[in-house]
């Protein structure tokens, strides 16, 4: 039994860790990206969130409230359907007849982002509250442009505030890219669903996708918590 079970882990021509460590990496990047899209789009929601202006504020919370409050996997399926109508009729409008489709690693990406960045702007806002006015005030004061201020004193201290909430943001990313499964992407899940279904060996196949969803969650949030004590250093006494 030990035999046959490294045999279909191996990275050989007749085991499955090859395609089991391809599909980690897809999963990876799928989060990486989806992560990254979500941090711009919350930091634009929570510019908008903060604004002085009530429309602009009202557009924020109506971002934050449909995307938090919708199912992930509902999320997706409007992405992967929504966007496939749109896209086709983009084409055609420009010439080109037929039906188009977004890749399904584009349309996972975008999907996650949007979810993530709506978690991510509550983030980046309440760790721009926390920040000392006074420090903002005093490096104005010394003629700071706004840039300069914006780039040595808010965003500094923005991030640092918002780190562990972003280090729990990138977990629910990363077990996001499993519901991609539904729309054909070739992630972990699915590889593990695919192995298992070609070897009969299901409990085998979905735990080693559980070990390697636990130790890349577990790699990257020891990245996260390096990045958070290096960002705390210059406050430290």
């Amino acid at each position: 039994m030990t035999f046959s079970i490294w045999g279909l882990l191996s990275v050989g021509p007749e085991g499955w860790g090859l395609a089991l460590l391809s599909a980690a990496g897809v999963t990876v990047s799928a989060a990486l990206c989806g992560f990254l899209l979500g941090g711009v789009l919350g930091i634009g929601g929570a510019f908008l969130k903060l604004s002085q202006w009530t429309g602009l504020r009202v557009v924020g919370q109506f971002y934050t409230t449909v995307f938090r409050g919708v199912p992930e996997i509902l999320v997706v399926y409007l992405f992967y359907f929504g966007g496939s109508v749109v896209f086709t009729r983009v084409m055609n409008l420009g010439g080109w007849p037929g039906f188009y489709s977004l890749p399904a690693f584009v349309i996972g990406v975008i999907a996650v982002g949007i979810v993530s960045g709506a978690y991510q702007t509550e983030a980046f806002r309440s760790a721009y509250l926390r920040l000392d006015r006074g420090q903002i005030e005093a490096g104005a004061s010394c003629g700071m442009p706004t840039m300069l201020l914006l780039r040595r004193i808010i965003a500094p201290q923005t991030l640092r505030f918002a780190l562990p909430a972003l280090g729990n943001i990138w977990q629910s990313a990363l077990k996001e890219t499993a519901l991609l499964s539904v729309i054909g992407l070739t992630e972990l899940l699915r590889q593990a669903g695919v192995a298992a279904g070609s070897t009969r060996q299901p409990l085998l196949f979905y735990a080693v996708a559980a070990l390697m969803f636990l130790i890349i969650g577990r790699v990257t949030g020891l990245a996260l918590k390096r990045m958070e004590y290096h960002l705390a250093r210059p406050w430290r006494r």
